[in-house]
């Protein structure tokens, strides 16, 4: 996979992005939607509008950024003491094998 992965370190992912896991079509109303913290509903009654009234604008930002917006890194949510739990390295001592 070329996506990278989200380090819980870190936070959240920063910046515009697509979503195309919550998007209909490439992800762009959902990754603004995201990063506006707006509802994904009224970003894509906005677009539609827009869309409506000018058409050829709307399509070309479409389009420029689906190009230009990098897809949303993969993303982990649950606690830490979780993620630690899944990511220890010592594996075959935890399960009993041997």
């Amino acid at each position: 996979m070329s996506r990278e992965t989200w380090n819980i370190d870190r936070g959240r992912p920063r910046g515009l992005y697509r979503d195309p896991e919550n998007g209909w079509v490439f992800g762009v109303c959902a990754g603004l939607a995201d990063f506006c913290n707006f509802r994904v509903g009224t970003v894509r009654l906005i677009a539609f509008v827009c869309l409506i009234v000018f058409f050829w604008a709307t399509v070309l930002l479409y389009i420029g950024a689906t190009l230009l917006f990098r897809e949303k890194p993969l993303v982990y949510s649950g606690s830490r003491a979780e993620y630690e739990f899944w990511r220890r390295r010592d594996t075959e001592r935890d399960w009993g094998r041997t």
